[in-house]
Parts: C-alpha cells; structure tokens; sequence
C-alpha cells in the first residue's frame, strides 16, 4: 500500500514523529472507517462494503490488506462453499478505539460550526 496521502516522504524524514508513524500503521483515510466498522464486531466484506459505502471496493480491498499487515485486522477464512472471509479486530486494532473516540470528542467540539455560528469557537453540543 502507498504511504498516506500527503506525507511527501516527509514521515521517512522525521521518523522520530509519533504521528507519522500513526499514519504509516493506518496507512489510508478509510482504515479509521474500517476500524470504527470493526469495533461494532466481526464483518465480512460484502457488510463492510455496504456499511462503508463511501469507500470504492479496491480501496477497501487495499486497506483490509494493510490493517491486517500491521496487525490490527485478522481476516479469517472460513471453508465453505462459496468460501467466507469475514474480518475482525485484534487487540491491537481494538485498543485504537480510545482514539476513535478522543477523535470523536474533538470534532464535536471543533467541527463544522452550527448554523450562525462563526468559526474559532468550539461547536455547541446538541441538546
């Protein structure tokens, strides 16, 4: 898989960077859709594809494939006919929700301001 968008082997550069090397195990966008996906329990590929419809099946396929080489994804295939792939999270890959949801926190604090609402200030939590 490609090192993430935008890092203009600035990561390789400045190694000693936590959140390169954040970015380099993630690898893409999509894997912290995939990840929030899997924390909701084991998929298989067809669920993840229709419960993460934004991602196109080659992007998926890719980040599926990174996750589970850094050891955050466990595909486990299952023999039957057709044969099933289905998807989970290691402990590693569940130990990133505290993240997730330390991200989460953030951007409803910082996100897209509410309506007549002026940029700078924290979003207003909703009622």
């Amino acid at each position: 898989m490609k090192e993430p968008t935008g890092t203009n082997g600035s990561c390789k550069e400045t190694a000693d960077s936590s959140i390169c090397e954040v970015l380099q195990i993630l690898g893409a966008k999509w894997a912290f859709l995939v990840l929030e996906e899997l924390l909701k329990g084991p998929r298989r590929f067809n669920q993840l594809q229709r419960n993460i419809a934004i991602v196109k099946t080659q992007s998926l396929t890719d980040t599926l494939r990174h996750l589970e080489h850094n050891g955050l994804v466990l595909r486990q295939v299952f023999p039957t006919v057709p044969v099933s792939v289905e998807y989970s999270l290691t402990e590693k890959g569940r130990d990133f929700q505290t993240a997730l949801m330390e991200m989460d926190k953030w951007v409803r604090k910082w996100g897209k301001p509410a309506t007549g609402q002026t940029t700078g200030e924290p979003a207003q939590p909703a009622p």
